[in-house]
């Protein structure tokens, strides 16, 4: 059991990374075919996440690098669920 809590406190990180990457690199694409650009909360996300996750992984036994990941991927996921509104409109 110590030897899985091992890899998984290493690998989880980087996973973790990948899936971001690819979220990211989807909107993206995305944003290019419609050729009107949707603004939403998804860089304010993926900050605040990073804030909340190193918060939750240093209280819960020194774990930074897997609260930041996580914290940053589950940040960019709500945030680009949420549009922002426009003023102009």
């Amino acid at each position: 059991m110590k030897d899985f809590t091992a890899f998984l406190s290493a690998a989880l990180p980087w996973v973790c990374i990948g899936l971001l990457l690819a979220i990211f690199f989807a909107q993206n694409s995305r944003k290019k075919d419609k050729k009107t650009k949707k603004n939403n909360y998804s860089t304010e996300g993926m900050a605040l996440g990073m804030c909340f996750g190193t918060a939750i992984g240093t209280s819960f036994g020194n774990n930074t690098g897997i609260g930041l990941s996580l914290g940053m991927l589950a940040g960019l996921v709500i945030g680009s669920c949420i549009e922002k509104k426009n003023n102009n409109e």
